[in-house]
C-alpha cells in the first residue's frame, strides 16, 4: 500500500462523507431525519408498497431503525400497513395521499438532482463511476468483515 493508495482512499472517503452530510442536511431543511428521507423516497416510487424487510435492503437500515420510521409515519397518516394474506408476518407498507403530499417536493427535487448529477458525466463516465463504486464497495465489505488486517 503505498501514500497514494492512503490518500486516494482519505478523499474518496471524504468525498462519500461530503455527500452524507448533504443528504442530512437536504433532509433536516425538509423537517425530516436522512434515515426519514431514504425510507419516505423508496416509498414514493413503490407504487404498490414494499414490505419493511424490502425497505431494509434497498435503504441498508436496520428492521428496528425502520420499523421505528414506518411507526412514526403511520401516526402521521403518512403510511398504511397491511398483512399480506399469505404470510401474515410480512406487511406491506405503502404512501397514503397525504404522505405523498409531505414528501412529494422534497423526493422529487433529491431525485431530480440526483439524476441531473449524473447526466453531467458521459454514458461512458457514468458507467466507469458505478463500475469504480461497485468495486470498490465489494472491496472495502470484504475487508471490513475480515477478522484481522493483513499488514
Amino acid at each position: 500500500m503505498t501514500k497514494e493508495d492512503k490518500k486516494n482512499a482519505y478523499l474518496y472517503c471524504k468525498f462519500r462523507d461530503e455527500q452524507f452530510a448533504l443528504y442530512d442536511d437536504y433532509a433536516k431543511r425538509n423537517g425530516m431525519m436522512m434515515k426519514t428521507l431514504l425510507v419516505v423516497n423508496v416509498l414514493f416510487y413503490a407504487k404498490d408498497g414494499m414490505t419493511q424487510k424490502e425497505i431494509c435492503q434497498r435503504t441498508f437500515q436496520s428492521k428496528q431503525t425502520v420499523n421505528l420510521i414506518i411507526k412514526n409515519l403511520l401516526a402521521e397518516n403518512y403510511v398504511t400497513v397491511t398483512e399480506v394474506p399469505e404470510n401474515k408476518r410480512n406487511k406491506i407498507v405503502r404512501m397514503t395521499n397525504a404522505g405523498r403530499a409531505y414528501c412529494e417536493k422534497v423526493v422529487r427535487h433529491i431525485t431530480w438532482a440526483e439524476d441531473t448529477a449524473m447526466s453531467m458525466f458521459t454514458p461512458e463516465e457514468q458507467k466507469h463511476l458505478i463500475d469504480l463504486s461497485r468495486t470498490f464497495t465489494k472491496n472495502l465489505t470484504s475487508l471490513v468483515n475480515q477478522d484481522t488486517e493483513e499488514k
